[in-house]
């Protein structure tokens, strides 16, 4: 099942390197499957969750097992095709080595090199990748979530090339507002506020992405207005369409790891509008990094337990009571951090066993 790669070409995945500090697989809960193998040849088109999956029970834990402390899951390196991944049951950990000669000897441990391996050359592009790239790759540089002010004073469409009402690619714009010296803007959408589902309260709102812009002519003096032209159209854009400053394109290695501190959350909408989601679909959930999320983070899933009523409980006084109890959240997969703002963060849906809804919870694995 390939359902976990790292994002982008070079969001790639860690080696063996072991770790004074690293946890221990049994305070993280992380047992190896009872039928877990003894070794692993890593081939093109493994990923790292896949790998992982052949000797956890729960593969996100695979940082605790091979040894890393939390500056090497912040700067991981990489793992290649044709290396080996041995499991040293003496240690509780994974290993990763390479066959040592002409490859005789396979399946024998000591017919293996096991060192820390760090590889450079050619930049990663045959590293074992960790999630697949389309499924979160349009969510990492678009605005999706605005907090707070942030739509205050934004520059806007004011007027579309002469005789047009929505603008395409390479078409002018007209644009009003202080552009703080950026020359290239993303142009969005304001779209409905998102409430945490527990408390009411808005949080945020969803932007609608509708493409971007580039600056062709600062405003003249006497005038105060820019003159941009459309770099992509995702959705047509035109008179008060909101611009933002495009970020920095990322460039990071989302390594699986359990939050920092307790995370209690429920999930606030499933992106595209949809009820109900499944398998690397994405979610929103009401925590982000003032609560201790940050981008790697693994959460567990949880259809919350219905309240029942109990007929065989005591009803009371009288015999008029409604006995009630909740019962159990039922685990129903993983959810993987990629994107975190203030108070909301965007997360994958992995290992899912049953559709995922709005108001189902995410909490720090067990």
């Amino acid at each position: 099942m390939k359902n976990f790669s790292t994002v982008g070409a070079r969001l790639l995945i860690a080696t063996l390197i072991s770790g004074a500090g690293a946890a221990s697989a049994q305070t993280m809960n992380c047992e190896f499957r009872p039928n877990a193998p003894d070794q692993h040849v890593v081939v093109k088109g493994d990923t790292l969750w896949d790998i992982s999956g052949k000797f956890l029970e729960r593969p996100w834990c695979w940082p605790q097992v091979w040894g890393m402390n939390r500056e090497e899951i912040r700067n991981p390196h990489w793992i290649y095709p044709g290396q080996i991944v041995y499991l040293d049951r003496a240690a509780g950990r994974l290993r990763l080595g390479k066959r040592v000669g002409d490859g005789s000897g396979a399946g024998d441990p000591s017919a293996l090199r096991l060192s820390p391996q760090l590889r450079t050359e050619g930049l990663g592009k045959d590293a074992v990748q960790s999630i697949p790239t389309g499924d979160i790759e349009p969510f990492l540089t678009q605005p999706l979530i605005i907090e707070d002010d942030e739509l205050k004073n934004a520059p806007r469409i004011i007027a579309a090339q002469e005789g047009h009402v929505f603008l395409g690619k390479d078409e002018k714009a007209y644009v009003r507002g202080d552009l703080k010296g950026g020359t290239s803007f993303q142009v969005f959408r304001p779209g409905k506020p998102l409430k945490d589902p527990v408390t009411k309260a808005v949080i945020g709102q969803e932007a609608f992405y509708l493409g971007t812009l580039k600056l062709v002519a600062l405003a003249k003096a006497g005038s105060e207005v820019h003159t941009f032209t459309v770099a992509t159209a995702k959705e047509e854009m035109g008179k008060g369409d909101l611009l933002m400053q495009a970020p920095p394109t990322p460039l990071q290695n989302y390594v699986p790891h359990p939050p920092e501190r307790q995370v209690d959350a429920a999930v606030v909408a499933i992106y595209g509008g949809v009820t109900h989601a499944g398998q690397n679909q994405v979610v929103s959930i009401n925590r982000g990094k003032l609560d201790g999320l940050d981008i790697g983070s693994v959460l567990q899933l949880y259809h919350k337990g219905k309240t029942v009523t109990d007929p065989g409980a005591s009803k009371g006084w009288h015999n008029l009571g409604n006995p009630q109890v909740k019962l159990p959240d039922e685990e129903v997969g993983s959810l993987f951090i990629f994107r975190v703002f203030k108070h909301i963060s965007y997360g994958l849906i992995m290992q899912v066993t049953a559709p995922v809804e709005v108001g189902d919870v995410a909490k720090s694995p067990e």
